[in-house]
């Protein structure tokens, strides 16, 4: 009887009231008896077709299914079920975003079910009372955010498990013997999400690829893409179809192009750039302007609808900028190749051409196709030498010939001419109201192997907002082009919405503390109390938070096919032209700027908003594998210094441990509130601080300290730091 009994108890069901609740959810319209439903849970035994019946009159009980019929349920439709998208931090806790509430909807870590972060859900909001957060638990995903994920492999004798990378996937997977696929245990793969049983804690997934050993240099890279989903080598057929390109230029293509061949024309790019797809041509006019050009590679020109190239850059949508690499959009023969205004050589562009004034007023405007010859490749460091000092001597320290360089007088004037014009539209711009982010980018020396050896800031001179200036202006002018036009056309353009008013307050509260102020009354007081704060922070200790800070208040800017408008350039009318070669939105503007050239009518404006938000989408994934890059670099390099001591700033104070910021590197770790052993330290957060119960002994939001590294891990990206004390106790 034993037996029997422990062998029926077998046949009990996880979540069995959810499985039947979602069996009948399917078809919300439709009635289901005891037996259907049990044939759509694969229940076959009598133990569970009772347990299925005993559940129906239950949740019939509970107000969430109702009889219709004798033996026969329909599901409630209640209000109290959503939909939205999941975001699960690192904790495990669950937030939902949804249309209808105005608050996320919190879920316990017990209440995710199957649901992994990113995914669409669909929850049920328990009742509340008023005023307090809404609370659910996931009752349904109705589609998978990924179905690819980076984890390291446990192998058993006939399974494995993988654990995932990502901290907010609460889940290992399963991976049955037959699925290993070769993978050895300890190593780096990537897993596919498979099935995902009713029955089971772990979903089932296959090794779809083997990426290496943990901590290899290689392994982390693919790693980092593999876990977002992005590419790191072309398929074959796409690199074939490339190689086959005609880049010939014939006469018939050049007859159907304005010819600037004879135009000044040159480019100003980083040193170490290998594709350049934009160029500056400048004429003076004997009416006392100028004719100033903005050529950028036509890529459309190349790339064509429905071909293998046009299908693969749509996909990846953008370039990714590693560390040590780029993930190019385009193969390398058309993005450093055909596409890329190398000097001396003749190229086939999409053009701005203005004609302006001293003033900087336009004049005249005109967009078309046409073919371009550079004369001079610039580095921005050459660019800026003959803005400091007026002349064209290049020194060989700075030259890319690597000796000393005479530049030629008419480009040197041209040179010391835009950047007059550029600092004027830039003042202009920050008079309309545009806010000025010059964050500081951290950037590695590396050596043949792709090992950090130092750590250094790149930071934007006279020669990159020259060129940033007139590419905004191209962007602007083309967005208003078409923008303007009526009827409405549809077009793709860059949007920015306003900040968000909540974190615009806690920035405000937050500033305070370094003995700043933000005036937030309006639009006007924002931004210009905005631009004082981050010039006022340059070169302080807290810059790179604060600047941080203030641009995590922002708005995300993307990509739509409704203008609102770009906030933070403070332009009615901003789209993105000039970067074709590693952005597709910018293809799409080039054709649907020359579709309405030809005097082509408006195109499906559905079709073009799925572009967008794929391609506002590929764009974020890109950003935080750029993010992970530069983590990894850095935890790479505190790794090799871990028996030194570091001046930081505290950057972030949590109920678990003080963030802080290196000020010489910018590199951030987390000292646990567990590993600070002179006192127990409590969280106090209206004051930014935590706080020793014993002795008050305080580590506050913007203090200085010393802190040495106590663990780096390369896999998680993460540094754990031990704190030495405060600067004034360490320096006394």
């Amino acid at each position: 009887m034993k037996k029997k009994k422990k062998r029926n108890s077998k046949t009990k069901f996880q979540n069995l009231s959810q499985s039947v609740l979602n069996a009948i959810k399917q078809e919300p319209n439709n009635s289901y008896n005891y037996k259907q439903i049990c044939a759509k849970l694969s229940i076959t035994d009598a133990s569970g077709r009772n347990q299925v019946i005993k559940k129906l009159h239950q949740l019939k009980s509970k107000g969430k299914i109702e009889e219709v019929d004798r033996g026969k349920f329909k599901i409630i439709k209640a209000i109290d079920y959503y939909t939205g998208i999941i975001d699960v931090s690192s904790r495990g806790t669950g937030y939902v975003i949804t249309e209808e509430l105005e608050e996320d909807i919190m879920i316990p870590r017990r209440s995710l079910g199957q649901a992994l972060n990113g995914d669409e859900v669909e929850v049920y909001v328990y009742h509340r009372r008023r005023g307090q957060q809404p609370e659910g638990e996931i009752t349904r995903v109705l589609k998978r955010s990924k179905t690819e994920f980076v984890g390291e492999i446990e192998v058993h004798e006939k399974f494995a498990f993988v654990k995932v990378t990502d901290p907010k996937v609460q889940t290992d997977f399963f991976i049955p013997g037959r699925e290993i696929n070769g993978a050895k245990d300890g190593q780096v793969v990537l897993v596919e999400f498979v099935a995902w049983n009713e029955k089971q804690d772990s979903p089932n997934g296959r090794v779809k690829d083997i990426l290496g050993d943990p901590g290899e240099h290689n392994t982390e890279i693919h790693a980092i893409l593999a876990q977002y989903g992005l590419p790191y080598e072309f398929p074959e057929d796409v690199e074939n179809h490339a190689q086959k390109l005609d880049t010939s230029i014939s006469a018939e293509e050049i007859s159907k192009r304005r010819d600037m061949r004879e135009t000044l024309t040159y480019t100003i790019d980083p040193a170490d750039a290998k594709d350049f797809d934009d160029a500056l041509s400048f004429q003076p006019l004997d009416n006392g302007k100028y004719e100033i050009g903005i050529h950028i590679a036509d890529v459309s020109h190349y790339v064509k609808p429905d071909s293998v190239l046009e299908h693969e850059a749509y996909d990846r949508a953008t370039s990714v900028y590693l560390v040590d690499r780029v993930v190019p959009m385009l193969p390398e023969v058309l993005s450093n190749g055909v596409c890329s205004l190398n000097p001396h050589e003749d190229k086939l562009c999409f053009s701005a051409i203005f004609e302006m004034d001293e003033q900087c007023k336009i004049h005249k405007e005109w967009f078309g196709r046409t073919i371009i010859h550079s004369d001079q490749r610039f580095a921005y460091e050459e660019a800026q030498h003959i803005i400091e000092t007026g002349k064209g001597i290049i020194p060989a320290e700075i030259s890319l010939s690597r000796k000393q360089t005479q530049i030629q007088e008419p480009i040197v004037e041209a040179t010391l001419t835009l950047d007059r014009l550029a600092k004027k539209m830039r003042a202009n711009r920050m008079q309309s109201g545009a806010l000025s982010f010059d964050k500081t980018e951290v950037k590695f020396h590396l050596n043949e192997n792709a090992e950090p050896t130092g750590v250094y800031f790149k930071t934007s001179q006279d020669a990159n907002k020259l060129i940033e200036e007139f590419m905004l202006l191209a962007n602007r002018k083309v967005a208003a082009f078409i923008g303007k036009k009526q009827p409405k056309r549809t077009f793709v353009y860059r949007i920015h919405d306003e900040p968000n008013d909540e974190k615009l307050g806690a920035l405000a509260n937050i500033v305070t503390k370094f003995g700043h102020k933000l005036d937030l009354r309006d639009r006007k007081t924002i931004t210009h109390s905005l631009n004082k704060l981050l010039e006022k922070v340059k070169g302080a200790k807290e810059q790179n938070m604060v600047d941080t800070l203030a641009i995590r208040t922002m708005s995300k800017a993307e990509y739509s096919t409704q203008n609102i408008g770009h906030y933070g350039l403070a332009f009615d009318y901003y789209s993105h032209f000039t970067s074709p070669i590693r952005r597709y939105p910018d293809v799409m503007v080039h054709r649907l700027l020359q579709h309405y050239l030809d005097g082509g009518k408006s195109v499906d404006e559905k079709l073009y908003e799925e572009k967008c938000v794929h391609s506002t989408n590929m764009e974020i994934l890109a950003t935080k594998a750029e993010r992970d890059s530069i983590k990894y670099m850095q935890v790479k390099y505190m790794k090799d210094h871990a028996d030194e001591e570091f001046l930081g700033v505290i950057s972030g104070v949590t109920d678990w441990g003080i963030y802080v910021e290196i000020i010489s590197n910018k590199c951030e770790g987390m000292v646990r509130l567990g590993d600070l052993d002179d006192d127990s330290y409590e969280y106090v957060e209206e004051e930014f601080a935590v706080v020793g119960r014993r002795t008050k002994n305080t580590y506050t939001l913007g203090d200085e300290v010393y802190v040495k590294v106590k663990n780096a891990d390369l896999v998680k990206k993460h540094l754990d730091f031990w704190m030495v004390g405060s600067r004034e106790e360490v320096e006394s």
